[in-house]
């Protein structure tokens, strides 16, 4: 009968029940994904500029985090520090600071979430705006979100001029493989025909390492060849193909109807 009343009594929180529970607590709620704007150009002929617009009923907060190619800070045109409040329906135009030494930059855009689970409230876009002479040319910038080992692979003859930009979004180095070649394709002796593969013979082939928080722009031409693939390995990292814009002037849109692959299964590695 002892054994009996125990078996009805009503469960308790276990010891590990309540250390998860607070643990939930202090992690705090989820944040939105982290929107990335790249191929910002910032110097003496180019200005970038991100615009932010808060389309919740509540105030939000954002952090606008820029990165220079080598990964360094970039600071925000006449702000002090990185974080921007803006109220129900409020519009910001921020701009990166000048720099005579460098070309190329990208901007993390990292809502604060008001609730777990909370969707983005924020509309990001950005421009650069170049000018050479009489010339000037504006060239919009497209929100990406990082993804793990994405790639790309393909015949490149119809994407003369074109560069592929990667941008390392996390505090780890990224390794990139790069591959050009003319087309010829070769098998492994002693595969099966199941499971043979037809590789590319590469004549150039490199390996490169970007370091944290750091961008490298590829171009997918060299030497007339018409293949290129790019793998890469890294936990969060941005691709975009980029396509010049008009001659003269060095400016480059994005290609959306380029698509990028997914993440590389351990085996293919």
């Amino acid at each position: 009968m002892r054994w009996e009343r125990k078996l009805t009594r009503p469960n308790r929180p276990s010891r590990w029940s309540k250390l998860a529970a607070l643990a939930c607590a202090l992690a705090g709620p989820a944040a939105p994904a982290d929107a990335v704007l790249p191929s910002l150009a910032y110097t003496s002929s180019c200005s970038s500029t991100v615009v932010l617009q808060n389309l919740a009923d509540t105030p939000v907060d954002v952090e606008l985090e820029a990165h220079r190619s080598s990964g360094a800070l970039v600071p925000l045109a006449g702000r002090a520090g990185r974080m921007i409040h803006l109220v129900p329906g409020a519009q910001g135009s921020y701009q990166l600071q000048i720099q005579e030494e460098e070309s190329g930059a990208w901007v993390q855009v990292r809502e604060r979430a008001a609730s777990p689970g909370a969707a983005p409230v924020v509309a990001v876009s950005g421009s650069t705006e170049c000018r050479q002479g009489s010339q000037l040319r504006t060239a919009a910038r497209q929100v990406a979100y990082p993804t793990r080992d994405p790639w790309f692979a393909g015949d490149v003859t119809e994407l003369r001029g074109s560069m592929i930009s990667l941008i390392n979004v996390s505090a780890g180095a990224v390794r990139a493989s790069l591959c050009y070649s003319a087309g010829t394709l070769f098998a492994v002796p002693g595969e099966t025909a199941a499971s043979r593969e037809l590789k590319p013979v590469c004549s150039a082939a490199f390996d490169v390492q970007v370091p944290p928080f750091g961008t490298r722009e590829f171009p997918v031409e060299r030497h007339g060849n018409s293949y290129f693939s790019l793998k890469t390995r890294g936990d969060s990292v941005v691709l975009q193909m980029l396509r010049p814009a008009n001659e003269g002037v060095r400016i480059y849109t994005v290609d959306s109807t380029i698509k990028f692959g997914g993440e590389v299964s351990d085996a293919k590695r």
